[in-house]
């Protein structure tokens, strides 16, 4: 950062009288600079996440309102994504079963696999929005061809255990990938992105509260992500 900024109070290169050659030095400097600050910060990211996925959780179980934490979550993570980007769009519904009794875990670390799951699954529709948008513009498709990005979260009672489904209409996860979403350092997300710790992450959280969490999804029709815990 501080390189950029003295690179930036030379002022405009080619008003220094400097030649070409040393135009492209400088631009070569602040260009290495940006690359520096960028993965510095995804370090300092990665090391933090490694730091979360090592400690044990000090919080206390408690019983917890399902459908209540599942919908803070989803508002959260929607109004979290609007915030840091404006042009973000999509629409999202809750399927929440009434009768689910409350569920004995420790609230703040369930939310943090739910705010997981919530935010990659608008992340995907994003992308396939985006993909979408590419598309219509180059094929001049019709307006009912359009898409529309849709994410649900879904309860359910299945008697001795309760269900949490996240799905999204997103692009969905190939097959040969579906093994290694659970992994440390694994991620589909563009480089710089992600961390690749946060479904890792969730899943230990999952195993700890004694569930299960595992993934459905098809190449291009979207993805679902399914918590099981005992009540």
């Amino acid at each position: 950062e501080l390189n950029n900024e003295l690179l930036q109070e030379l002022g405009p290169l080619d008003k220094l009288g400097v030649t070409a050659d040393q135009q492209d030095i400088l631009k070569d400097l602040q260009s290495n600079s940006e690359k520096i600050n960028h993965h510095g910060q995804r370090a300092a990211a990665i090391v933090k996440g490694m730091l979360q996925h090592s400690r044990t959780s000090s919080g206390q179980k408690e019983p917890t309102d399902i459908n209540a934490l599942c919908d803070e979550y989803l508002r959260l993570a929607y109004h979290g994504l609007r915030a840091k980007d404006k042009n973000f769009n999509a629409e999202f519904k809750t399927v929440f079963d009434t009768s689910i009794p409350k569920v004995n875990i420790v609230p703040q670390d369930m939310g943090r696999v739910v705010l997981n799951l919530i935010n990659n699954a608008f992340f995907a529709v994003a992308e396939r929005s985006r993909s979408e948008a590419e598309k219509s513009g180059i094929f001049n498709l019709e307006s009912d061809e359009q898409y529309t990005p849709l994410v649900t979260v879904t309860t359910k009672n299945l008697g001795n255990k309760i269900e949490i489904l996240v799905s999204d209409n997103g692009m969905g996860i190939p097959s040969e990938i579906k093994e290694k979403i659970f992994q440390p350092f694994f991620t589909t997300k563009p480089t710089g992105s992600g961390t690749g710790l946060g479904l890792s992450l969730s899943y230990d959280i999952v195993k700890a509260h004694g569930g299960e969490i595992k993934l459905e999804s098809e190449g291009g029709k979207g993805s679902e992500f399914i918590i099981q815990l005992p009540i």
